[in-house]
């Protein structure tokens, strides 16, 4: 082989090397999944016991796309006090965050920009909610969350951060 074809090729691979690394790797790696993504956010540490409480980790670790309307640690603590009831009185009823849980959760990847405002949102639960153009969230109960933060991409959806825990219908 001529040494510049030889210095041309090598050069070449080399590119191809450094464009690859910079482009972040393969499609197979797609990221933190939503799981991994609220488990690595301190701010989320409540819905994830009740995630694992629940029984649902493997169903947010599904390849989805899935959009998770993601309470924080205030909004848990808020909704411990509307109930009156303890975080571990909560965690304990299985059957009940499971409702509320898949409450928070609708098929597809939903972004700021496609969140059909004052349409129905139908959830993995089976009830709906509604957005409005404010981004406020009214649940099946009347009661509004608004969305602090939107999206958070993962490697299996996407997931917007809301200040209250939605209720389904009673």
């Amino acid at each position: 082989m001529q040494p510049s074809r030889r210095v041309f090729l090598l050069a070449a691979a080399a590119g191809s090397a450094t464009l690859l690394q910079a482009c972040g790797g393969s499609d197979d790696e797609p990221g933190p999944d939503t799981v991994d993504t609220l488990q690595a956010n301190a701010q989320f540490s409540i819905l994830v016991e009740a995630v694992v409480a629940a029984g649902l980790v493997n169903a947010l670790k599904v390849e989805g796309p899935l959009t998770v309307f993601a309470p924080t640690n205030d909004a848990f603590a808020a909704l411990l006090t509307e109930l009156g009831v303890t975080k571990e009185a909560l965690l304990a009823d299985r059957a009940l965050l499971t409702q509320v849980l898949t409450y928070h959760v609708v098929n597809g990847r939903v972004l700021r920009a496609g969140i059909p405002i004052g349409a129905a949102i139908v959830t993995l639960q089976g009830g709906s909610f509604t957005v409005d153009a404010q981004l406020r969230i009214t649940d099946a109960r009347g009661r509004v969350s608004t969305i602090v933060d939107a999206d958070v991409i993962t490697g299996n959806g996407v997931v917007h951060v809301i200040d209250r825990v939605l209720l389904p219908a009673a």
